[in-house]
């Protein structure tokens, strides 16, 4: 059985690469080892010879960077959006030649992540039909599984509804019928150049935040088997990954049980590794204890989930971190030797309750605790408590109104989203010029981009 990986690209208005790999998809596709000649299609892979050049130098010393893009007719659904929207990734063409080349192919596994990115989902579809027209395709991810109906319509074979992968096997065999999963490592190998790689340690979040679709893709919260969690870190050493991101949703949670234990055997290994987390981490949970070790393991960018310093709003929406926490978080990472301009703070943007938050008030309070701020733009998911708030101004059985760029617009007009970047901009300046560990051009286009699906919880997971 022939089977190709495709993580298809991006059509947004903007879009940054806080180390974006399809990991849910590599991850499901390990269970292929062995039992299928296995092949990846990444349009999203800057370091990719097939990805124009002219973007690729402009990598910070971590790995982000910015995405080669295209500008392209908008939908009209963002007409009155004032910003241009591009199609980003690897030319359209690449892929074609690479059908052409290489097929045909019995199974086609695609990957989503944010809902409001299902027109590149339909480009690979289409192209796989052109060209590869008895491949079977299967499509799975977050966008999949909080739209399901919407996804069926993009023309997949099969849509995976979840993180069971029991359906799937199914649908297997219905092209292989003596197909059995092996539980191997994820496809990282798949990837002729590679310098940062995903690891995951549970599944879910305990907390149920109002405003995060987290809970809609993983129901409850689950440690993973801490070998497994292991043996996918010793393998992305093989590769040679020099950063490691953490995809986990609530990675500080029961650090007893999880992230100690995994640090711990992390300081045995004798090559060392840069730790970052573009997802929030709970302020909360880290003690000195705990801060200690994550610096002692590597722990170089470290993102703080924060939202709003107002404390109503705080409670209402979750209360998964208050202002005192955020405090003695900075005070403990800071004690054990953490550099001040590698920590940030998310704060949500364009909330429908955006009146309480206090966004002004509460960028400041980041800034005074030494933090860059890191707007996060609210993307609007339907089935969360708060997105449902949002049908008032959007339409949500669209997904392209889900758009994390375009809301904040709508919610707030071009001049109220424009002054609080600027505010922002400003703030941060008064940090310091440019951080020590990125280049000019990387620090200013990341000022004001949050990594995506912070307030969503739409993530940066798809399983």
């Amino acid at each position: 059985m022939r089977v190709l990986l495709v993580n298809p690209p991006v059509y947004d208005f903007t879009v940054y690469d806080f180390w974006l790999k399809p990991y849910g998809l590599l991850h499901v596709a390990g269970n292929l080892r062995g039992r299928a000649d296995v092949s990846l299609f990444d349009f999203m892979d800057r370091l990719d010879p097939r990805m124009p050049q002219p973007k690729r130098s402009r990598a910070d010393a971590w790995g982000r960077g910015e995405f080669h893009g295209e500008r392209i007719a908008k939908p009209a659904v963002f007409a009155d959006i004032p910003r241009y929207y591009h199609r980003h990734g690897i030319p359209r063409v690449e892929f074609q030649t690479h059908l052409q080349r290489n097929a045909p192919f019995d199974l086609v596994l695609i990957q989503t992540l944010m809902t409001y990115w299902y027109p590149g989902v339909r480009e690979v579809i289409d192209d796989i039909r052109a060209h590869n027209p008895r491949a079977k395709i299967v499509l799975g991810g977050v966008y999949a599984t909080l739209c399901t109906e919407h996804a069926k319509s993009l023309g997949a074979d099969f849509v995976l509804n979840g993180t069971d992968l029991a359906p799937l096997w199914d649908y297997v065999r219905t092209v292989e019928p003596a197909f059995q999963p092996t539980h191997g490592l994820p496809f990282w190998d798949l990837y002729p150049h590679l310098d940062s790689g995903v690891v995951k340690l549970a599944d879910g979040c305990p907390f149920k935040c109002t405003y995060c679709s987290v809970p809609q893709v993983y129901p409850r919260f689950q440690m993973r088997p801490m070998e497994r969690s292991l043996a996918e870190f010793d393998y992305l050493l093989d590769c040679g990954v020099k950063n490691v991101v953490f995809y986990d949703d609530a990675l500080l949670y029961t650090p007893d049980r999880i992230l100690i234990p995994f640090l711990r055997e992390v300081v045995k290994r004798p090559r060392r590794v840069n730790f970052h987390t573009p997802n929030a981490l709970n302020a909360r949970f880290i003690s000195r204890e705990l801060a200690d070790l994550m610096i002692e393991a590597g722990f170089k960018v470290v993102y703080l989930g924060f939202e709003s310093a107002a404390y109503e709003w705080q409670k209402k929406t979750g209360g998964k971190v208050y202002s005192h926490e955020l405090e003695r978080a900075v005070e403990n990472l800071l004690a054990a030797g953490a550099n001040i301009h590698d920590l940030g703070a998310y704060l949500i943007v364009a909330h429908p309750q955006n009146e309480q938050q206090d966004v002004e008030a509460s960028m400041r309070f980041a800034n005074a605790s030494g933090l860059r701020v890191m707007l996060s733009e609210f993307s609007p998911i339907p089935g969360t408590p708060d997105g449902e708030l949002c049908r008032q101004w959007v339409d949500l059985d669209e997904p392209l109104n889900h758009n994390k760029t375009a809301f904040p617009f709508r919610r707030l007009g071009a001049d109220g989203i424009n002054a609080l970047k600027a505010i922002c901009r400003d703030l941060n300046a008064s940090l310091s010029s440019v951080p020590q560990a990125s280049s000019p051009a990387s620090a200013a286009s990341i000022a004001n981009e949050a990594p995506l699906g912070i307030t969503s919880g739409a993530g940066v997971v798809s399983t």
